[in-house]
């Protein structure tokens, strides 16, 4: 099979997880058989691919965007496919199916604090294969893949390569591209039986601190939250072991942490935002995945990367659904000289 030149290619394909979120503003989360009140409703995006390229497109980026997913026969689909239009973002690889509705998420976000609690319905995009997706006639530079652990037919076991996404993500490497991937946070055992295999043919690994432990083993918070910079720099150094080619990226809520396969790290510390700028944090690890993978195109500088995706993260938490709070690129990056930054990572 012929290899193209990944810098002949130019654009991002985003591909995996297509959700609606249905966002219900509540007072208060409530204890088993107690009420809380919904004061607001909203809805919005949510899953990797929809969510980066939604941001991207607000961001302005200069590249083209593509998708690639499954979604129902329905309106919650319709809705999708329309808003791809609407952003100017190649839908041709969304395919439809009348086998399952389209995926969605009942997001309840408490006032104050804009802390989330999510109910999701995997539906189509537990179907998705991705059978008429071919890298060879893509254009695009980079295939963003998410969210591992949530995408059941790809994290189906595969005989060669460990699972079917470490399959999908090692032909888009053969054909000429960049491959990067996301995961979803969730409380279980199955990160290494399902994240690890992939990592063999990811070149850009962005995770939050969460699922870069549980993927490792490392405990990256001490017992009182505070943040362990040590522990979090020998999860980065297990990824690469792992098999990432070239970049390990970990974010949390005080920053990001990013380490190249050369050796080089970089500290990026978050906004320091007032608490009455959060409406909702939904999205806020997308957007700044967002912004990485914006620079990592343009072959911007590590740091720069990583301010970016502090910035346009800082900007999606204005809103309490996933994107609609981010606007221009110039627009998220004002937002660091009107906060400042929170205090000084290990390392900066």
């Amino acid at each position: 099979m012929k290899k193209s030149s990944t810098n002949s290619r130019c654009g991002l394909l985003a591909g995996g997880n297509w959700i609606i979120d249905q966002v219900k503003l509540i007072d208060i989360y409530p204890q088993p058989e107690q009420l809380g009140n919904i004061r607001g409703q909203s809805q919005g995006t949510g899953g990797a691919p929809y969510n980066v390229l939604i941001d991207l497109a607000r961001s302005g980026a200069p590249f083209p965007l593509f998708g690639a997913g499954l979604v129902g026969k329905d309106s919650l689909g319709e809705q999708i496919l329309d808003s791809c239009r609407t952003h100017n973002i190649d839908a041709r690889h969304i395919a439809t199916t009348s086998k399952a509705p389209t995926s969605y998420t009942d997001v309840m976000t408490e006032q104050g604090h804009g802390r989330q609690t999510f109910f999701h319905a995997r539906d189509a995009n537990a179907l998705w294969k991705r059978k008429d997706l071919d890298f060879e006639k893509s254009k695009a530079r980079i295939f963003h893949l998410g969210y591992l652990l949530l995408l059941d037919a790809l994290d189906q076991p595969d005989i060669k390569f460990g699972t079917k996404a470490a399959r999908l993500l090692s032909q888009a490497q053969t054909a000429g591209m960049k491959t990067s991937v996301d995961v979803v946070s969730e409380d279980s055992d199955r990160f290494a039986r399902i994240v690890c295999p992939a990592l063999k043919h990811v070149d850009y690994c962005i995770l939050n601190e969460i699922e870069a432990g549980k993927t490792t083993g490392f405990k990256v918070r001490h017992a009182n939250g505070k943040l362990d910079t040590v522990a979090l720099r020998h999860a980065a150094g297990a990824l690469l072991q792992h098999g990432v080619r070239e970049l390990i990226v970990i974010h949390f809520p005080e920053g990001a942490f990013a380490r190249t396969r050369t050796g080089e790290d970089a500290w990026q510390s978050s906004l320091k935002l007032p608490a009455n700028y959060i409406a909702g944090m939904a999205g806020a690890g997308d957007a700044f995945c967002a912004g990485v993978l914006l620079g990592l195109h343009e072959n911007w500088d590590l740091k720069r990367c990583l301010l970016t995706g502090v910035c346009i993260a800082a900007a999606s938490l204005a809103d309490a659904t996933c994107t609609a709070g981010v606007k221009s690129l110039h627009a998220s990056l004002a937002l660091a000289k009107k906060f400042g930054f929170r205090p000084k990572l290990d390392g900066e």
